[in-house]
């Protein structure tokens, strides 16, 4: 690390939790920029995905049998989360 990046980091450490946080979030979303084009090419592809089920080309797995196969590593809110959406 730079001397000047080590400075910083030591002085952010140095800050109240939630001020932590707060720098943090911030952070993340300046490293978090949309990108047009990856945002076409997702809708896209979650276009493509509903129309092949609605055809019947595509086939749904329930949310428990993913998570059984993953070994039960997603956490229980989220899978509440998911089953009620």
């Amino acid at each position: 690390m730079q001397n000047s990046t080590s400075l910083l980091l030591r002085q952010v450490i140095s800050l109240p939790p939630q001020e932590r946080a707060a720098l943090v979030e911030g952070i993340i979303a300046s490293l978090d920029r949309p990108d047009p084009s990856l945002d076409a090419l997702w809708l896209k592809e979650a276009q493509d995905r509903l129309a092949a089920y609605d055809a019947g080309e595509l086939e749904a797995i329930d949310a428990d049998e993913v998570f059984a196969e993953l070994g039960g590593s997603t956490s229980e809110p989220l899978r509440r989360a998911i089953r009620s959406a």
